[in-house]
């Protein structure tokens, strides 16, 4: 599998006891609570500033205008309304690990579309110069763009292993 390279900040408008035990839980160093919802849009603002895709998880009203601030912004089933509209993608149950299967996912598409891309390219490459040289007959050449679109097909359905 790919490795992942992430960097965890925990923000949140909760006071700083709550917020401290759920960091130290979770194992994060980087926390900070007691923020405003600008506070968090000047977080994700100054991480992006420094080259940083970030990704914005919320469910509260409150996190809406950070989500649309984020790169990548989810929410959970169970959020408020307003923070499932702002996100570009709502995780099912309200379990955060699931995050993890989502970015799994996720990179598993960006491969397999780009590797459809270069299927794509070397079967133009070769089956293109063979139908315009009249070297396949054209039930040949139907057949051939029929396998390519299986291949596609199969080489994306290695994503649901």
């Amino acid at each position: 599998m790919h490795k992942r390279v992430c960097r965890v900040i925990l923000l949140s408008g909760d006071r700083q006891a709550p917020v401290a035990a759920i960091a130290e839980e979770l194992g994060l160093d980087k926390w900070q609570a007691e923020l405003k919802p600008q506070d968090k849009i000047e977080r994700i603002q100054a991480s992006k500033e420094q080259g940083a895709k970030v990704a914005m998880v919320g469910d509260g009203i409150n996190d809406a205008p950070a989500l649309a601030a984020a790169d990548i912004s989810v929410s959970l089933a169970s959020a408020v309304e307003i923070s499932q509209a702002a996100a570009d993608f709502v995780l099912q149950g309200d379990k955060l690990d699931r995050m993890v299967r989502a970015m799994d996912v996720s990179c598993g598409a960006k491969r397999r579309v780009l590797e459809n891309f270069g299927l794509d390219v070397v079967y133009n490459m070769i089956a293109v110069p063979l139908a315009v040289f009249g070297f396949v007959t054209p039930l040949v050449a139907a057949i051939a763009m029929s396998a390519s679109s299986l291949l596609v097909i199969l080489n994306a359905l290695r994503l649901a292993r």
